[in-house]
């Protein structure tokens, strides 16, 4: 069983009684879900998964004390605590009086917080284009099964639906990477000696190219270990998979560089083509120069003169 199937299902069958039982007056105010760190969030756990954090749990979410106070937060963390040890044949994790770091009961506002520096969802340009994708993956990823109060998923949505201008200048420091990288810096480099340098090169690119896939299906990169897995189920480009796992494999002998060389310009080839379709900006397999067309297009002109190494 999945760890959010494993969630859902410890949520039912007992949480959802001692939310009704013993916290009616609260239920108004609350939203309950998994998301956040760890595999299960992503739907990419397996046996493997299971050495460690994995246990049947699922978050409870409060705003602020104006609306749940302090004690009545304490009680519901005890309750929660207080739920059977073992549910499905898994048992839970030691949780101390506040809840466990991952499942557990949590203001609102402070996860969020803490999560993506913001209580409400609300993001300035810099922060949106500072903040990594995995984090924003991680803020949004996983499932609310019921939200009362509507606060959670309303953040939620805000951070799903990042605006056109950022999503632009994202994407054009994406393809400048690509530019110095792949195009550049990579046959540069061997023409050095310089075997490592020039995979570090086709890494950047490739994790670079990833990337952008990820911005033009308007979802977040997650954390480096899911990342291909997460590509390959994309539905636009997610096909580039292979071409991109084939070019950080793959040694720097001659014939592979030759190849790596031709892999990169049909990754780039294919992610302007998907730009130019989008509407974003007119196709070229020159990355850098398509990285300024798409930065032109941008509409506030604040975001559009922040350096487009972003």
């Amino acid at each position: 069983m999945k760890g959010l199937e494993l969630s859902v299902k410890f949520y039912e069958e007992y949480g959802k009684k001692m939310l009704r039982d013993e916290f009616a007056d609260v239920l108004p105010y609350i939203a309950v879900g998994l998301c956040g760190q760890g595999s299960e969030c992503m739907g990419f756990d397996d046996d493997v998964s299971r050495d460690h954090d994995f246990e049947p749990g699922f978050m409870i979410f409060l705003p602020g004390e104006d609306k749940v106070d302090r004690r009545r937060a304490f009680l519901l963390e005890r309750a929660y605590t207080a739920l059977p040890k073992e549910f499905c044949g898994v048992k839970r994790l030691s949780q101390n009086p506040v809840g466990g770091a991952r499942h557990g009961v949590f203001r609102t506002a402070e996860y969020f917080l803490n999560t993506i520096g913001t209580e409400n969802g609300e993001l300035p340009a810099q922060q949106w284009l500072l903040i990594p994708g995995y984090i924003l993956c991680e803020a949004t990823n996983g499932e609310i099964f019921e939200d009362n109060f509507g606060e959670v998923t309303k953040i939620r949505e805000k951070l799903l639906n990042m605006p056109e201008d950022i999503i632009k200048k994202r994407l054009a420091g994406r393809l400048i990477a690509m530019a110095q990288a792949g195009q550049y810096n990579y046959k540069r480099c061997l023409l050095h000696g310089e075997a490592g340098a020039a995979q570090i090169s086709i890494f950047e690119f490739a994790k670079a190219a990833m990337d952008a896939v990820f911005i033009l299906n308007r979802r977040y990169m997650p954390f480096y270990k899911w990342q291909f897995r997460a590509l390959r189920q994309l539905p636009v480009l997610g096909n580039l998979a292979d071409d991109l796992e084939a070019l950080i494999l793959a040694d720097n002998s001659k014939e592979n560089a030759e190849k790596k060389e031709a892999q990169t310009e049909t990754v780039c080839a294919a992610i302007s083509k998907e730009i130019a379709k989008q509407g974003i900006a007119a196709e070229t397999r020159n990355m850098e120069q398509l990285a300024y067309a798409v930065n032109d297009g941008i509409k506030d002109s604040n975001i559009r003169s922040m350096s487009i190494f972003c």
